[in-house]
């Protein structure tokens, strides 16, 4: 058994990003730009841009954080992605979701050119990715292909089962990884709340990527011998012995499943600071034109 350590890919692929960074501004260009769009004051949505704050500055980008209050209008924040989306100095930009509930969060999606969509969710993005043409991935589907793709793991023909079906995470990697490509080329199955044997169907894969968000769901009788297991969730639980009160705890109940895997990755730090450096990647994309 062997940890997918995702700490350490995300610190590796900083570095290659702002060596090439370096070689851009040497050359007379300018930095990449991210900006990014805040809403309220949700803490996780705090500590998450923090985090891409300083990613930015490891990679050598230059970026800027736009804050509103929780009853910014829809028409306020709009004109605000305008703005962004006409400013050349811009290379892409978030706004960070969840939106307060009076946004209409696909009116804004839609509303951001899908040439700095760097979050990959404009319906232009998804439908080149879901065509295999050249596009902006969402950042923790892209983060899981990249671990699959630095650890050399072979998913040419292999049964990929994904658990849960959210635009963020299930569908994408489910595309992905059905794709011709390496990584990618697996039968694909995805599972959610409808489906009735979800436990004989995990028994079945070679691949299991569980993003349901429901903490310790995947148990070792649910996955067979040698198989390969992706834990995406972050779920935050009580844990009185923990200072802070509580713990993140992924899908997978990792003390029992990882004996029986090839390869696993812990939480934290497996998926989670991948989704990060995919952001920075599809950043540096955006910067050079390559993204199309």
């Amino acid at each position: 058994m062997q940890i997918i350590d995702g700490k350490k890919i995300s610190a590796q692929i900083k570095e290659e990003i702002a060596a090439e960074v370096k070689e851009i501004v040497a050359s007379g260009g300018r930095r990449p730009n991210l900006v990014g769009v805040l809403v309220g004051h949700d803490g996780g949505s705090e500590s998450y841009m923090a985090s891409k704050t300083k990613a930015c500055e490891q990679c050598g980008f230059d970026s800027s954080l736009i804050r509103f209050d929780d009853d910014v209008t829809q028409e306020q924040l709009i004109a605000k992605i305008q703005e962004l989306n006409n400013d050349k100095g811009v290379d892409g930009f978030i706004v960070q979701l969840p939106l307060p509930k009076h946004i209409d969060e696909e009116a804004v999606i839609e509303a951001i050119d899908y040439r700095k969509d760097v979050d990959g969710f404009h319906p232009v993005n998804v439908g080149r990715m879901m065509i295999g043409l050249p596009c902006f991935k969402p950042a923790t589907p892209s983060g899981i292909v990249m671990l699959l793709e630095r650890y050399g793991i072979d998913t040419r023909g292999k049964h990929c089962v994904v658990l849960g079906r959210s635009n963020i995470v299930g569908k994408p990697i489910a595309n992905m990884l059905m794709q011709k490509a390496q990584p990618g080329n697996c039968t694909v199955t995805v599972c959610h709340s409808a489906t009735p044997n979800i436990k004989e169907m995990c028994l079945q894969a070679d691949i299991l990527i569980a993003a349901l968000g429901s903490p310790e769901f995947v148990k070792e009788d649910m996955v067979k011998e040698g198989a390969v297991v992706i834990d995406v969730g972050t779920t935050r639980v009580e844990d009185s012995t923990r200072e802070r009160g509580w713990r993140l705890c992924g899908d997978v109940d990792f003390e029992h499943v990882a004996p029986k895997c090839s390869y696993i990755t812990p939480v934290p730090g497996g998926v989670g600071p991948m989704t990060i450096v995919s952001l920075m990647h599809n950043t540096l994309l955006a910067a050079t034109g390559r993204a199309y």
